[in-house]
């Protein structure tokens, strides 16, 4: 199976590439409509803005063709960024459209709570049974690594993964055919992360 790590300039691309590295399975970076020839499973691992990254995408020529991926329903992880894209909109970009692959908005913890913004540092997600393919030889609850000041609102519970507590309860992972995505990042999450997507490969392979 040949993995490639959407590069749109985000700056956690390296450690991505090397957990992938670490767990036996090296990536190419697709930069462009040309590389996605070849790939079998497409990971987008995104840190920045809604609406800056959808502006870059286009401007790179990736949006189609991750439209397109998507819309086949081809084999993808997304990580953060790559999450929330998959939604409609966000409070962080008005008017900017997101990927509408999954039902919902992304919406911003409150501030006015007392909540430190961003939601940075190990927090507990809560699997879903639905995603046991997900969290195998994982403890659940998992303790993973978060840095975000948004989270996506899922319309569709039948999507939940995994459910995260940050002054309200989140949805921190979705997972439908040929596509798994969550909010934390496993490229960060240590041993946790690097089964995960040992887990999420096998799933997205099969």
């Amino acid at each position: 199976m040949k993995l490639g790590v959407l590069d749109y300039g985000a700056g956690n691309l390296r450690s991505v590439l090397n957990a992938f590295s670490t767990i036996g399975h090296p990536a190419k970076l697709v930069a462009g409509p040309a590389d996605f020839v070849g790939v079998d499973l497409l990971v987008f691992p995104g840190q920045g803005a809604f609406g800056d990254s959808v502006r870059i995408l286009r401007q790179n020529q990736l949006w189609e063709p991750l439209k397109a991926w998507l819309a086949d329903e081809r084999p993808y992880l997304g990580i953060c960024l790559g999450y929330q894209l998959l939604f409609a909109s966000s409070e962080e970009s008005p008017g900017v459209e997101g990927l509408r692959v999954a039902p919902g908005r992304v919406r911003k913890f409150a501030g006015d709570s007392g909540l430190k913004i961003p939601h940075m540092g190990w927090n507990q997600a809560q699997w879903q049974p639905r995603a046991a393919a997900l969290h195998k030889d994982l403890p659940d609850p998992s303790y993973v690594y978060f840095v975000h000041s948004y989270y996506p609102e899922v319309e569709d519970p039948g999507l939940v993964a995994c459910s995260t507590h940050y002054g309200t309860d989140f949805a921190s992972g979705i997972i439908k055919p040929n596509l798994v995505a969550v909010q934390f990042h496993p490229e960060k999450s240590q041993a946790t992360g690097l089964g995960l997507l040992r887990n999420s490969l096998a799933l997205l392979g099969q």
